[in-house]
């Protein structure tokens, strides 16, 4: 059981939202989908649940073709989209009634199904209300229960979590990552501390292209080898000057005469940079190594 991007392409005019990208996600694994605002990923989950037709390439779910079979993807997939589209003045049970009959499930096993999502997602207390009445957070746990209440084997999140308070998008966090165990999960996110806490991998699409597809792990390893320095002077300085120190990969100019300096692996330069700065009676006013965290990766490579 697995989600399988070809090759995949979307135009809308002349412009290339989707350029030529590939991957692959199986079941178990819980994918991070990342990539800058207009990067092509809703596009993409588009047209993983059949709602856009690509323009090339194609993606299979579970061996589907979602452009040839489309009403069989759309058995297998459950899906939470950006701008969750809920009917406001259904109260919430009528609503997963509403959208469990859509899927074609009936009587006493769609009440169980309905009785397990309103469980499993949280919904107990708020279950008799209207969800126009809900918080932005329950509305998300409707969002998700009506993803899940046909049992899909894939499940896609296109940004759960915007817009909760810290401990709503912890119960969402661990929610999905429950869920993956035993489910195919794409879920794209701003947020690179939910991809380091529940990711097995993650997929990073830049202007439509494919920019990374890693474990989590190995892409923290990959980037972990530099040394990145921020230098603050109280002035600007020749920053070409900077280029002598030892080890020194690139120099890069930042805002209020701060500098950010690339060293080689296991090279702490700052002493260097104290002793370069006094040679030449440069005000040093700030000295700090930067954490190589999923976030300055992420600028590395959308950048």
């Amino acid at each position: 059981m697995s989600v399988e991007v070809k090759n995949l392409t979307k135009l809308f005019g002349s412009q290339r939202a989707v350029d030529n990208i590939s991957f692959r996600v199986d079941k178990g694994q819980i994918l991070g989908f990342l990539g800058p605002n207009g990067a092509g990923k809703s596009t993409t989950m588009k047209i993983a649940t059949c709602y856009l037709p690509p323009s090339a390439g194609t993606i299979l779910v579970n061996g589907y073709d979602v452009s040839e079979a489309p009403v069989a993807v759309r058995r297998q997939v459950g899906y939470l989209p950006e701008h969750n589209p809920l009917y406001l003045d259904m109260y919430v049970k009528e609503y997963l009634y509403f959208v469990g009959n859509l899927h074609g499930l009936k009587g006493k096993y769609l009440q169980t199904r309905i009785k397990e999502m309103v469980e499993l997602c949280g919904l107990t207390v708020e279950q008799g209300k209207k969800i126009g009445s809900l918080s932005k957070g329950y509305r998300q746990r409707v969002g998700l229960a009506q993803a899940l209440i046909h049992n899909p084997e894939v499940l896609i999140l296109d940004e759960p979590t915007t817009g909760l308070d810290p401990n709503q998008i912890q119960e969402i966090r661990s929610l999905i990552k429950m869920v993956g165990q035993k489910k195919t999960v794409i879920f794209s996110t701003h947020i690179m501390q939910e991809v380091s806490a529940i990711c097995d991998r993650v997929v990073i699409i830049n202007r439509g292209t494919l920019a990374v597809d890693s474990t989590v792990s190995d892409l923290e390893s990959l980037h972990k080898g530099e040394i990145h320095t921020i230098a603050e002077f109280e002035s600007a300085i020749d920053a070409a000057v900077l280029q002598s120190i030892p080890h020194i990969l690139g120099v890069e100019t930042l805002p209020q005469h701060r500098y950010r300096l690339r060293s080689q692996p296991g090279k702490d330069i700052r002493s260097a940079v104290f002793g370069l700065a006094a040679s030449h009676n440069w005000s040093l006013i700030g000295l700090r190594q930067e954490e190589n965290s999923l976030e300055k990766i992420f600028q590395q490579l959308t950048s």
